[in-house]
């Protein structure tokens, strides 16, 4: 028999309080309890970054973390990015007007990524940036208009134009 765990998840902003089975990875609650399927199961092995989501800011794998390790945390999906009425966050934007998605199956894992990344290095240079980016796995783009859109969002930011 499954021995079944009560843990109270605080997604986007909401409280959720979920009846579960320990070893349930935070992917699969988000996707399947939760119906946040915007964090995508690639490798499940950590490897790909499909799954990036932050949890308290920091870019995490969830695919590697078992929902209940994350109960007193502030996790957030890419379905966090845009306002509620729907308008595309600033790094959405810039990853739309610099073509950083072809297929896009991989699009919300670097989104977080970058959120996350941008909110601790609001300064980073292109290659910091190329680093950072370096680390989820795309097999369109090329990398080059992620970077560039990453670049442009920080750029944006530092100057106080995104809206």
């Amino acid at each position: 028999m499954s021995e079944i765990r009560l843990v109270e998840l605080t997604v986007n902003g909401e409280r959720h309080d979920l009846a579960i089975e320990p070893r349930r990875t935070l992917v699969d609650v988000l996707r399947h309890d939760l119906g946040l399927t915007g964090t995508h199961v690639g490798c499940e092995h950590g490897i790909c970054g499909a799954c990036t989501v932050l949890v308290d800011g920091a870019p995490v794998r969830a695919c590697l973390v078992f929902a209940a390790q994350v109960e007193d945390a502030d996790i957030r999906t890419v379905e966090s990015l845009a306002a509620p009425d729907g308008a595309l966050s600033d790094l959405q934007r810039e990853f739309s007007a610099h073509h950083g998605l072809q297929c896009g199956f991989c699009t919300p894992g670097f989104l977080m990524l970058a959120q996350g990344f941008l909110a601790e290095r609001p300064d980073a240079t292109k290659e910091e940036i190329r680093e950072v980016v370096a680390s989820n796995l795309c097999r369109c783009t090329g990398y080059q208009t992620i970077v560039e859109a990453v670049d442009a969002c920080a750029v944006r930011r530092r100057e106080g134009s995104c809206a």
